[in-house]
């Protein structure tokens, strides 16, 4: 079904069973990696985008015709910050381009980061 005249994803498990085959096992993979790294969240779906929410949106992420788009506003990290210099989009997301390995272990410390931050009041 085409995108525009598809109702916006009611949950995260919709949303990947809407992606192209060959996306929804990387989707499924960085929501596991979310969980991991912050078991406490909740998804949700915001934007019509996947993201997970405790005491705030740690991150957004999603899936696009050459990578995956994650929007977590990163900082007060600098040894993160230089690893995701690379991946640096418009307007502070991360984009994963989708010939190349996706970066669970970035992803995992960008959960991290953004769990304790949002638990200390200081998420931005």
């Amino acid at each position: 079904m085409p995108m525009a005249t598809r109702p916006k994803p009611a949950t995260i498990d919709e949303y990947i069973a809407w992606a192209r085959p060959e996306v929804q096992p990387i989707l499924q993979k960085i929501r596991q990696t979310i969980h991991l790294a912050a078991p406490a969240a909740e998804e949700v779906i915001s934007y019509a985008m996947p993201a997970f929410r405790q005491g705030g949106i740690l991150v957004y992420f999603a899936a696009f015709k050459k990578h995956i788009g994650l929007y977590p506003p990163v900082c007060g990290d600098a040894a993160l910050m230089t690893s995701i210099a690379q991946y640096a989009g418009s307007k502070g997301n991360l984009q994963f381009p989708l010939d190349q390995p996706i970066p669970y272990k970035l992803i995992e410390r960008i959960v991290k980061l953004r769990a304790k931050q949002t638990k200390l009041g200081t998420n931005n």
